[in-house]
């Protein structure tokens, strides 16, 4: 009989200490670079990434947080497509225009009053004797138009002359 081999001891694991980033989240430095490149036509993900690698010290895995970030502010409307092609984290992409918003005057309600005088309903008879008065009046089916032979047109035309 082989002996048993002696298993490890568990050894507790350390708690995995929380890396705090040297940059500003994803989405305030799409923000920026959006702003600061100030293209017309919007910015798209390349320079974005461009911008973002040559301003922030950030790793190698960049480019898939700033997709992810891209689609997200596009869900939260915090940015917006310069096209109407464009979806998801492709095309070009613009900060959201602040238009004024044109604030509307309270309008001061008064309490309405109630008449204290309740009107009865109205009975339903002269209803029915108005149903009874005035029958419906059937209609009439829509007459075909009469349609025109090619012959007829032919004959109209005056001959070329040659």
């Amino acid at each position: 009989m082989p002996a048993a081999t002696p298993k490890k001891a568990a050894t507790p694991k350390k708690a995995a200490a929380a890396k705090t980033a040297s940059h500003p989240p994803f989405a305030s430095m799409i923000k920026k670079a959006v702003k600061e490149l100030n293209e017309k036509g919007g910015s798209s993900k390349a320079a974005i990434m461009k911008y973002i690698n040559a301003n922030y010290k950030v790793d190698e895995k960049a480019a898939n947080h700033v997709k992810t970030a891209l689609r997200r502010m596009i869900s939260k409307k915090e940015l917006v497509h310069a096209s109407t092609k464009s979806h998801g984290a492709s095309g070009s992409f613009k900060l959201p225009s602040k238009e004024p918003a044109a604030k509307k005057p309270a309008k001061k309600t008064s309490p309405k009053k109630k008449s204290p005088v309740k009107k009865a309903p109205a009975s339903p008879k002269p209803a029915a004797a108005k149903k009874a008065t005035t029958p419906k009046k059937a209609k009439s089916p829509a007459k075909p138009k009469a349609k025109k032979s090619p012959a007829k047109k032919a004959a109209g035309k005056k001959p070329a002359k040659k």
